[in-house]
């Protein structure tokens, strides 16, 4: 019920979005050339750019002496994100989760990501930060001022706990990672490009100053603003002539996880039979599948479930895209979701700490036995063996 009457106030805020508004000064296509973010050139590309998309691909490959690479990709959820951060601290439990050479993050799985990233050792810190009662208050309502203001809720309690958790120690032990091959990458929407960035966030954390660990703060805090739910986040880029604020917001606005760059999923990378990906896991802080509810027939039970239809439809075909492009370049793909049978507010807007706390359990207990992960089945597999039978006599 929350999560509708959340959907509710959004509404409320998009009627009035003309009255509310995000002040920086104008720039055209023609300014954007080679920016740079806080001065650092080679952190981030456009999820849409195939040059940049090989380039990457070629940097694992070298990085990784051409063997398999494991890949995780985190989705975006909201509140869910608990469930995606009990799943890996069951998993560290069962014993086998393995270091991961390439985490990706979008919205909260942006915020989880690090901590993936950094594997077993920051299992503490994960689970303070999913379930403890300072998420609680990240839903910051706004009084009078929301009829001015660019969304529904102030991004300072979110800002506070991106703070709070990514700190210099962080920072450090990322770049370590970082300098080894693996690597960080965390998905914003630019909504002046209406693209895909997706960040190295090693490649900021090696930076070392304070500048970087602002970027690395900023970039998290973007990915995870709901539009209109949360403010978006200025980013202060360089440019040829001048500097400007780019406009981003969630990354789950373009894609709800990302395992490669978009520009790659139709490839069969050079040399997949040594490298490519090894074994993909995706953790899908929400549910995928369809189920019944009876809709009412007022304009804000529609747009509810709409939108709860259009974000399952999404995520139901970034899984059959990533698993195709995984099993093309001789990988095994896999995800673990909230289960469809399981009961609750999963709107990804319920932030109170027994709901946050039940989510981080369910996800716990199904990746300490292993239960949480489904393997899809091979469409094209499944139609070679209908044709085989139907030729074999009977």
């Amino acid at each position: 019920m929350r999560g509708f009457r959340v959907l509710a106030a959004l509404a409320l805020s998009l009627a009035l979005s003309a009255c509310g508004t995000v002040s920086r000064d104008a720039f055209t296509a023609q300014d954007l050339g080679a920016v740079a973010p806080q001065g650092l050139a080679d952190v981030r590309f456009s999820a849409a750019d195939p040059a940049a998309g090989l380039k990457f691909a070629k940097e694992v490959h070298d990085h990784t002496a051409g063997r398999k690479v494991n890949v995780l990709a985190i989705s975006g959820g909201g509140s869910n994100g608990a469930y995606g951060a009990g799943v890996l601290v069951g998993w560290t439990e069962a014993g086998d989760r393995p270091d991961f050479d390439i985490v990706t993050g979008v919205s909260t799985g942006a915020l989880t990501a690090p901590f993936a990233y950094l594997g077993k050792d920051w299992d503490r810190r994960l689970t303070e930060a999913y379930t403890s009662e300072a998420a609680d208050r990240i839903l910051q309502k706004r009084g009078l001022d929301l009829f001015f203001a660019p969304s529904i809720f102030r991004n300072h309690a979110l800002r506070d706990l991106v703070g709070k958790y990514v700190d210099p120690p962080l920072l450090y032990a990322v770049a370590i990672e970082h300098a080894k091959g693996r690597r960080l990458m965390i998905a914003t929407t630019n909504l002046d490009t209406e693209q895909t960035m997706i960040w190295d966030m090693g490649a900021i954390a090696s930076r070392g100053d304070a500048a970087a660990l602002q970027l690395f703060r900023d970039v998290l805090v973007a990915s995870a603003s709901i539009p209109g739910v949360f403010p978006p986040s200025l980013i202060e880029v360089q440019g040829p002539n001048r500097k400007f604020s780019e406009m981003h917001v969630d990354g789950s606005v373009t894609t709800p996880f990302f395992v490669a760059p978009e520009t790659l999923l139709l490839s069969i990378l050079p040399g997949q039979d040594k490298t490519g990906p090894g074994e993909v896991s995706v953790i899908v802080n929400g549910q995928i599948d369809g189920g019944f509810g009876f809709t009412k027939g007022d304009a804000l039970s529609i747009l509810g479930r709409s939108w709860i239809a259009m974000n399952k439809a999404q995520l139901r075909t970034h899984l059959t895209a990533n698993a195709a492009f995984t099993r093309r370049n001789g990988g095994v793909f896999r995800y673990t979701a909230i289960p469809d049978d399981a009961k609750g507010d999963f709107s990804g807007l319920n932030f109170a700490s027994e709901g946050r706390r039940a989510l981080f359990k369910l996800g716990y207990d199904l990746g300490k036995s292993g239960a949480a992960w489904v393997a899809p089945s091979d469409p094209s597999a499944e139609v070679k063996a209908a044709a085989t039978r139907e030729k074999t006599p009977g």
